[in-house]
């Protein structure tokens, strides 16, 4: 049977039924179960809903990444390279957590390297889910398929982010939006490259209109 909802069922009996599923994708040199603790502080406010954080495919000296970074960290084709391995990450996330025919009620959120990939992954038009999130992130220059446009966009940055700076996530907004994509975009001033407690209520808010 088919259905746009995760059940969970207890000797035979459904529990509870799970109405979106946010997957967390993480920065390099991480792990997923370093974003667990945002997916907590989420839980009241996105009822119904399940929170994955895999690991990246690649081995890093410091835990795990998306793509390497050797030579040109930003090379388009390190990217587009890494897509093979991520779809096939994602694809066995989604079906595990039973929303392999509810896409609509997916969101990504990533941050950093992981914010990369999942823009690239919408923006590609390989993905088109119910919600993005990129937290410090930017997208490479490639070519921007409309076929995921209607996936709204939420780009959160710190304005005294130095290792990848505010105006990649401006340039982003601006690309995306010229796409067609619903985009709204936030710069935090004072903040670094991180996740701040306000840019993460943001994140919140912006999930709640989009998958609830």
């Amino acid at each position: 049977m088919k259905t746009s909802s995760a059940l969970r069922v207890f000797y035979g009996k459904v529990l509870m039924v799970e109405k979106s599923l946010v997957i967390f994708f993480h920065g390099i040199g991480a792990s997923g179960a370093q974003l667990m603790p945002l997916a907590s502080s989420w839980r009241t406010g996105l009822p119904n809903t399940r929170f994955a954080a895999p690991d990246a495919p690649m081995h890093h000296r410091y835990g795990h990444q998306w793509f390497s970074t050797e030579g040109n960290p930003l090379a388009p084709a390190k990217v587009i390279a890494a897509r093979k391995a991520f779809d096939s990450l994602v694809n066995d996330v989604v079906r595990r957590e039973g929303f392999a025919d509810a896409h609509d009620r997916i969101a990504f959120v990533g941050v950093s390297q992981g914010a990369i990939v999942a823009l690239d992954a919408v923006a590609s038009g390989r993905w088109k889910v119910g919600a993005l999130v990129s937290f410090a992130g930017l997208l490479p220059p490639q070519p921007i398929s409309p076929s995921s446009k209607d996936t709204p966009v939420l780009l959160v940055h710190g304005r005294a982010d130095t290792t990848i700076p505010a105006a990649a996530s401006t340039l982003a907004a601006a690309q995306l939006g010229a796409a067609g994509f619903k985009v709204e975009l936030d710069i935090e001033p004072g903040v670094g490259h991180t996740i701040s407690s306000t840019g993460a209520r943001t994140a919140l808010s912006f999930l709640q209109k989009s998958l609830l």
